[in-house]
């Protein structure tokens, strides 16, 4: 069972389900997990650890399923040479986010690569496609980590309209199943990027206790600010703020981020000591808003069939929620004559 979109094509996958390259936590065994399922999984760079980089990706050399490699581009500028490193791994593709993608493209895409960016807005987005993107994931302020403040309902048509069918847009924000998927499909997306649902993954390299929290929340539990970052000494440039879920931590400072300032030098370093020894109620578990679709940590396999198989009878008009089968809205017609609308991309 499998949903075609011009994704699923350019990237020679079989399902349209991208895995988030969420910094450490998005490792090799999670990519090689997600690649053998028919997604794509993208590899975590993150900020750049090189030792790290290189471990993972020589993990990855026997991997015969497409993959990809991410990192934030910012923090690339500051560390050029791990691209190197990257590609050397012959990745499918390399994912950039939060900066300008133009220094990097060049080489990306001599080297055969795909370029897929992130972006959060049209100017992000007419950067991107300037500077020769593939592929555009327009990420929604429901994801976790790192975002701006559109919503990802908002975002994803104003991006496959500025697209304009060059290249496919995914969705990214708030997404956890099939739901997701079918609805963000009908938006005119050709895929879905997921983080947070594959974070509470058996594959995933986080800590246990931050995949049962991911499970114990709803989507109202997390917050989106700039605390967790200052707690860590690692401010971000604007537009971009982090979302995590709400702990004892966050509590104390929301509201108080100039005192927080004040006092970075003794809450940084008991954030560090937090984080080091796994203690989560001052220690982030950056997680998104699709924190309440989720209740269980699968094999990601398994969350790729689901999202697959749920997606595929929404769109079939089968059923319209996972309690199951009902009189679908997407039969129409009159006098009693039904017919079934088609679920396909727009831009095919």
């Amino acid at each position: 069972m499998s949903i075609v979109t011009p994704l699923t094509t350019l990237l020679e996958i079989e399902h349209p389900i991208l895995l988030a390259p969420m910094d450490i936590i998005a490792g090799s065994r999670l990519v090689t997990a997600v690649s053998r399922a028919g997604g794509f999984g993208i590899l975590g760079g993150g900020y750049g650890e090189r030792a790290w980089l290189e471990r993972e990706t020589a993990k990855l050399a026997k991997l015969r399923a497409p993959f990809g490699i991410g990192f934030i581009t910012w923090s690339l500028a500051r560390k050029p040479e791990l691209l190197g490193v990257a590609l050397a791994a012959k990745p499918s593709a390399i994912m950039l986010s939060f900066g300008d993608p133009t220094p990097f493209a060049p080489r990306i895409k001599s080297a055969g690569a795909r370029l897929i960016c992130q972006v959060q807005d049209e100017a992000m987005a007419r950067q991107a496609l300037d500077a020769g993107a593939d592929i555009l994931i327009a990420q929604g302020t429901e994801a976790g980590g790192h975002g701006a403040s559109r919503t990802t309902v908002d975002l994803v048509p104003a991006m496959v309209d500025l697209a304009a069918g060059r290249v496919p847009v995914v969705a990214a924000g708030g997404i956890a199943d099939g739901r997701g998927l079918a609805a963000m499909m009908m938006l005119g997306a050709g895929g879905v990027l997921l983080g947070t649902r594959f974070y509470a993954s058996l594959e995933a390299d986080g800590a246990e206790e931050a995949k049962r929290r991911i499970c114990a929340a709803n989507s109202g539990s997390t917050v989106r600010g700039i605390i967790f970052d200052l707690s860590r000494n690692n401010v971000w440039p604007a537009p971009f703020t982090g979302r995590c879920l709400v702990n004892d931590h966050a509590r104390r400072w929301i509201g108080r981020e100039v005192e927080l300032m004040q006092n970075v030098a003794a809450v940084a370093a008991e954030y560090a000591a937090a984080k080091e020894s796994g203690n989560f109620d001052i220690a982030a578990v950056i997680a998104g808003e699709a924190v309440g679709l989720i209740h269980d940590i699968p094999p990601a396999a398994e969350i790729v069939e689901r999202i697959v198989v749920e997606a595929e009878q929404l769109l079939e008009g089968k059923r319209n929620s996972v309690s199951g089968a009902f009189p679908s809205p997407l039969l129409v017609g009159d006098g009693g004559a039904k017919r079934r609308m088609r679920a396909i991309s727009p831009q095919t």
